[in-house]
């Protein structure tokens, strides 16, 4: 499962973690590096003095283990 990691760089340059977000859209061609910052912008619009230039993605290659699951 791919899912994207969010960070916020603050000004002492010490990273926040904003959220993960797994990726659900079935076509690849949808997925542009736009879209994908798009979900940080709507989700941190109502903080106004937020700056977008100080956030960072990464995506990530999630693999789910259980000890329930042979």
């Amino acid at each position: 499962m791919v899912a994207y990691e969010f960070y916020w760089r603050d000004e002492i340059g010490r990273d926040h973690l904003i959220g993960l977000v797994p990726e659900r859209r079935k076509k690849p061609e949808r997925i542009t590096p736009e879209s994908v910052s798009k979900w940080v912008r709507t989700f941190l619009d109502d903080i106004a003095d937020f700056d977008f230039n100080n956030v960072y993605i990464i995506r990530r290659e999630l693999k789910f283990t259980s000890p329930f699951l042979d």
